[in-house]
């Protein structure tokens, strides 16, 4: 990494995350996420400073302490009342912005904001953003670069400027922007001050010049400039996936798959049970695989690697519950004594999830709408069978990747099972060419490339 200006990154979740131990003193851990696995290693060791929220009581505890060290980063955490805070993340962010962003409400019967739901919810999700942009001014080095990660922090911008017109200020979007149309379900006040925040950023980067394109079309919409704007997709860091499939717990992993898979062949998704990933649909796909063809009964496994996500959202604890009644029904009606057609894990194991793609012979991902996908590049890094890859054109990674991939329309069911169909009896030559070309495309970006471009924005 090399910048001539200070760095200062800010995200919702840090880098290191905190327990406590028996005497009630904090205990680091790495952090979890895409974020941390790209930029971590990039700025662990480094004068780079990362100002990110307390999310545990752990977290609390050193947040007290002003900027601290840990695990090679520099940190600067921020407590928040569990009101305020719950407002911002849960309430906004996830019930509001995400949905937004995602194409993910029903018009008909959702959003329907609450009366004061501008001066309450929102004006707590203002609060925290603006309790970023003090904790930056504060600590930022003259001159710094300001990189601000994803869509919990687009309203700080403003507030950072007035105080510190020295920084330069970028803003980055791990997920998808909305179009004009799904940005108007929110409040007008909500949704005009939301544009304002980013368009106040010196640039705003995006995984695909899609996102861009309706990022700008809502500055359009609101009567507001747009900033700046390139498009930059992060790429996987292809030593740190060969670390972890090398290691024992993933060795371990495999060995087991292998016994599970035996000579079938093998569909793997890895995804957080979340609305936007289309999990039901890409099982339903399945059903109808093995109902139009009873001939690959007991000759496939679908694995499926999905973990819980936003526990206590009602909307995701409803899909997730679904999700699990979908997979047993499913078992119910095709399983044998000797089969079951998804072997299903609900648990977050990394090293599992990789060795499980690394063993694949067909990767699904065919997210309604999603910012990358990275796991799509990441399962053409580790894959050691020829792996084909299924994909929805609405994720962001189809950009690099549709060229060779099969495609995975994510409302339409038939012709996703027939996807699956196709890449499962690709002949050998057309695997390999695929699977180079997959591989290839996975290769040419890398986080470094994704922070220099993020650097290279600030001017």
């Amino acid at each position: 990494m090399a910048s001539e200006r200070p760095i200062v990154i800010v995200s919702n979740r840090g880098p290191v995350s905190f327990g406590l131990d028996d005497a009630g003193s904090p205990v680091a851990k790495r952090g979890a996420g895409g974020l941390v696995s790209g930029l971590g290693p990039l700025v662990r060791g480094t004068s780079t400073l990362w100002v990110a929220a307390a999310m545990s009581d752990g977290d609390a505890v050193v947040a007290a302490q002003g900027p601290t060290t840990a695990e090679g980063f520099r940190i600067r955490l921020l407590a928040f009342d569990p009101p305020t805070f719950k407002a911002h993340y849960d309430t906004v962010c996830n019930e509001a912005l995400w949905f937004a962003h995602h194409g993910l409400f029903d018009p008909v019967y959702e959003p329907a904001w609450e009366p004061g739901w501008v001066d309450g919810p929102w004006a707590a999700h203002r609060q925290v953003n603006e309790a970023f942009a003090d904790a930056v001014a504060d600590d930022a080095p003259h001159g710094a670069v300001v990189l601000v990660q994803d869509y919990h922090l687009c309203l700080m911008a403003p507030r950072l400027r007035r105080r510190r017109p020295d920084l330069r200020l970028v803003h980055f979007s791990h997920t998808p922007f909305a179009t004009p149309l799904w940005l108007r379900t929110l409040p007008d006040a909500a949704r005009r001050e939301l544009v304002a925040g980013l368009a106040a950023h010196h640039a705003c980067g995006f995984h695909t010049a899609r996102w861009a394109d309706d990022f700008r079309a809502c500055c359009t919409d609101a009567g507001i400039g747009a900033p700046a704007c390139f498009v930059t997709p992060l790429g996987p860091d292809a030593d740190d996936l060969a670390g972890t499939i090398a290691a024992p717990a993933s060795q371990a992993a495999a060995a087991e798959l292998d016994e599970l898979v035996g000579d079938r062949s093998f569909i793997v998704r890895v995804d957080r049970i979340e609305l936007s990933k289309n999990v039901l649909r890409g099982f339903d796909a399945y059903a109808a695989l093995l109902e139009a063809e009873p001939e690959r009964h007991g000759r496939v496994v679908f694995g499926a690697y999905v973990y819980p996500s936003r526990a206590g959202v009602t909307a995701y604890d409803r899909y997730r519950e679904a999700v699990s009644r979908r997979v047993a029904q499913i078992n119910a009606r095709f399983g044998t004594d000797t089969w079951e057609p998804i072997a299903y894990d609900p648990h977050d194991d990394y090293p599992r999830s990789m060795a499980a793609l690394a063993r694949a012979d067909v990767v699904l991902v065919n997210p309604i709408r999603d910012g990358l996908n990275l796991v799509a590049k990441e399962a053409m890094l580790v894959n050691q069978r020829d792996g084909q890859l299924v994909l929805s054109p609405e994720a962001g990674a189809w950009d690099e990747l549709g060229v060779a991939a099969w495609r995975a329309d994510p409302f339409d069911v038939g012709a996703t099972a027939q996807a699956l169909a196709d890449a499962l009896d690709a002949p050998p030559d057309e695997r390999r060419r695929r699977a180079g070309a997959l591989r290839a495309a996975s290769l040419a970006r890398t986080p470094a490339t994704w922070l220099a471009d993020q650097l290279a924005a600030a001017g």
